[in-house]
């Protein structure tokens, strides 16, 4: 909602500033960087390890553990980017590798995925063509930032050459599982192609060296469309992509 927010006042205020100069020129808004990051924690920690008289080579920097609600906190700050595409045209997350990353190695060693490897991965694959904002009603919760907040958040794209689509949706929810309808039939959506979700009973769970493979998206066994309409039950604090044809 924060990022929301932001987006909605840096574009209202670019609008602005072009209509009262009459150019016919529209900014655009580039997120660079982006990511899900504990900072205070980094500065904590930076500023307690740090000794003035050491310039180590290549040392480890930033390695934030990810967890199941980081990755379902991901998955939500992408369909926010993706809804609103028309103004933000380009989003380069921070950091690929190690550092505040979706993907972690060791010296020498392993290579594993982290928790929010799987919603960047899995969106990129399946979000293509024009994205479309559902109109989207839902139960709510409190926020003591932002007043009520949806329980569930959306965004649908479809790729016109070889009608394909997909929607990607988040629960909120903490405790309960939502059963959502979706309305495809405008697509003409027979078939659901795929459907995964992460979710997990754990919302702290993690992946490590030791337990590379702990968190991992399963199917979602209750995605099926009939007469074009997509339904689903989402786990609580669950983040889910769906396919269609």
């Amino acid at each position: 909602m924060d990022l929301q927010y932001y987006i909605d006042t840096v574009t209202a205020i670019a609008d602005r500033v072009r209509d009262k100069r009459g150019s016919k020129k529209t900014i655009n808004l580039s997120f660079d960087e982006w990511n899900v990051w504990y900072i205070d924690e980094h500065i904590a920690r930076m500023e307690a390890e740090r000794d003035p008289r050491d310039w180590p080579v290549a040392p480890r920097l930033l390695e934030d553990i990810y967890t199941v609600a980081d990755a379902v906190t991901f998955g939500s700050l992408l369909i926010t980017l993706l809804k609103n595409c028309d103004r933000v045209t380009s989003a380069s997350l921070a950091q690929l590798v190690n550092v505040i990353a979706p993907i972690m190695t060791e010296p020498g060693g392993p290579a594993w995925r982290q928790t929010t490897f799987f919603p960047f991965a899995t969106t990129a694959r399946l979000a293509r063509g024009t994205a479309y904002r559902p109109s989207i009603t839902t139960s709510k919760y409190e926020t003591k930032l932002y007043g009520d907040a949806d329980h569930i958040d959306s965004v649908i794209t479809y790729a016109d050459e070889d009608g394909t689509g997909a929607v990607f949706l988040v629960n909120r929810d903490q405790s309960d599982a939502h059963r959502v309808s979706v309305d495809l039939r405008a697509f003409a959506a027979s078939t659901v192609t795929e459907a995964a979700v992460l979710a997990d009973e754990d919302s702290y769970a993690v992946n490590t060296l030791a337990h590379p493979e702990r968190v991992t998206p399963e199917v979602l066994k209750t995605a099926t469309i009939e007469d074009g309409r997509l339904t689903a039950v989402l786990p609580p604090l669950s983040w889910s992509a769906i396919a269609f044809r």
